[in-house]
């Protein structure tokens, strides 16, 4: 359990760093900062998420699952109003960082997994 916790975090900081890397309007004011991010990210996606999903269910069923995507920006964007050290810069650049950061995490997630076996 702890080690799942662990792989989820660090999949949460190499997402967001790779987010980082690719875009001008979201940055980490240090390392420390995306560390923290990545646990407090993970946090909002274990608690909020769910609640969210439950609420938007017959959006999220109307538009074949993709409203899920405004869902994940959402949590990005309140991962940047509990943190002072994240910054991101408006909710475009949140729908497209969502975007990345599910790629990237599904990536992580299959290599990861392969390696198991």
């Amino acid at each position: 359990m702890i080690r799942n916790a662990v792989i989820r975090w660090f999949i949460n900081a190499v997402a967001l760093w790779v987010v980082d890397a690719l875009f001008d309007s979201i940055w980490f004011d240090d390392t420390g900062a995306l560390l923290l991010t990545a646990i407090v990210f993970g946090l909002l996606n274990t608690i909020i998420k769910p609640i969210l999903l439950l609420f938007t269910l017959p959006i999220n069923i109307l538009t074949l699952g993709l409203f899920t995507i405004v869902i994940n920006a959402i949590i990005l964007k309140l991962t940047d109003c509990w943190m002072d050290s994240f910054h991101l810069e408006g909710f475009g650049i949140a729908l497209i960082a969502a975007v990345f950061v599910s790629i990237i995490s599904i990536a992580l997630q299959s290599i990861l997994k392969d390696d198991k076996k």
